[in-house]
């Protein structure tokens, strides 16, 4: 007797799945992220001042998960299949998102000094650089490949990111403030929602 067996059969994880472990970190990164700011000793207004660099950096470290976590959300919608390469890569974005605390809490009490600054901008290059990749194989395994690309071809925010990221680092070892305006620079890029994936999707029901 001869056992025969269905490929399509086999259990897939699917990007519902993937999305859920993924809003899981992020949650858990922002939540880290936060114990940074230590609440000041003296019940007084000028006790603030020394919270509020790392307040600052704050504020762009949750700004920037934040935009992952939706950015991400629209890319798990056009996603039509997971394969290895995908779970890899989105751990590997994850992984560089996990250091968002700890370049945050360095650099809010090294305001300005040029490594703080430096590895700060380094960690979001990474982030930047990790979500490219997921994204273009996301497209990649896409069964609207050309549509999407024509998509981010139009609005290329993307590598304008990995483009200030790039020269917030290099800058960092010699005008940390710039380094700073460049990492703000993207931030605010970023403040308004994407909005490319939201209208492939809204475009492809």
């Amino acid at each position: 007797m001869s056992i025969h067996h269905d490929s399509s059969s086999h259990v897939k994880l699917s990007p519902a799945r993937l999305e859920a472990f993924s809003d899981n970190v992020m949650a858990v990164i922002i939540t880290i992220t936060i114990l940074s700011l230590k609440i000041p000793s003296a019940p007084v207004l000028a006790s603030l001042q020394g919270v509020f660099p790392i307040f600052l950096v704050y504020l762009i470290s949750f700004q920037t998960v934040g935009t992952y976590w939706n950015n991400h959300h629209h890319l798990m919608l056009i996603t039509d299949h997971v394969s290895t390469s995908i779970m890899w890569i989105n751990l590997y974005l994850l992984f560089c998102l996990s250091f968002i605390p700890v370049v945050t809490e360095w650099l809010g009490g090294n305001f300005s000094a040029h490594l703080p600054t430096a590895l700060y901008a380094f960690v979001l290059l990474m982030c930047s650089i990790a979500y490219t990749l997921l994204q273009w194989q996301v497209i990649k395994h896409s069964q609207n490949k050309e549509d999407l690309i024509a998509e981010f071809r139009e609005k290329p925010k993307g590598i304008a990111s990995l483009i200030f990221y790039t020269l917030a680092v290099i800058m960092a070892f010699f005008f940390p403030i710039i380094s700073d305006i460049l990492v703000v620079l993207v931030s605010v890029m970023w403040f308004i929602p994407d909005r490319r994936l939201e209208k492939f999707i809204l475009i492809n029901r």
